[in-house]
């Protein structure tokens, strides 16, 4: 069962002016399609072939470079296009619970959660968690590391996550990280990461 990459559920162009036609273009059809070749590359012809992304990264031997990079890559630009959304999205009542009573606010949870993106050295992601009974969880992983993997010290469910590594930005915001950060809030699909959210927890 060979990984496939996905299509998105928008036009490249959707996300303007936030997230540029040109940007998604190349972080869609190259980086993300070359996260899936190499995936199926690395399994092929063993057991781990069969299995689905998130149990083979649950399981993961951390010392696999190739899975470990291109499998969390993978998964990761999966989940990243799922919780974007070009039409403004409202979240649950349960979701909005659980930010208000794990972070004092939703504009307190943003701070927060801009705080982990925006600190994380070099290339990595940001994430929100959701961990069983519903609490969650704000971190940051490197490279194309990610919460399901064991001893990233970053535990729970991914539900949301925000791609820094400079691909994801760079001919749009150049430097400019924490803008990029800010532009996320207006196009995340909040009813995608509720859905998350009920299921994780």
């Amino acid at each position: 069962m060979a990984f496939e990459l996905p299509d998105l559920p928008y036009s490249y162009d959707a996300l303007e002016p936030h997230f540029d036609a040109r940007t998604m273009e190349i972080h869609h059809s190259k980086h993300h399609a070359g996260y899936t070749a190499k995936l199926n590359a690395a399994v092929l012809g063993s057991a781990l072939e069969n299995q689905d992304i998130e149990e083979l990264l649950s399981n993961l031997d951390m010392s696999n470079t190739a899975l470990r990079n291109n499998g969390g890559g993978y998964f990761n630009h999966n989940l990243f296009w799922e919780i974007l959304s070009p039409e403004a999205t409202e979240m649950s009542a349960e979701l909005s619970a659980a930010i208000n009573a794990s972070f004092g606010s939703l504009d307190d949870f943003k701070v927060a959660f801009s705080n982990a993106a925006a600190t994380r050295f070099g290339s990595g992601w940001a994430w929100l968690c959701v961990h069983h009974g519903g609490k969650l969880e704000i971190c940051s992983t490197a490279n194309q590391d990610n919460p399901l993997m064991p001893e990233i010290g970053c535990e729970g469910q991914p539900i949301l996550g925000l791609d820094v590594w400079e691909h994801a930005y760079y001919l749009n915001y150049q430097n400019r990280r924490p803008d990029y950060i800010s532009a996320f809030f207006n196009v995340v699909n909040w009813k995608k990461v509720s859905e998350y959210y009920a299921q994780g927890s």
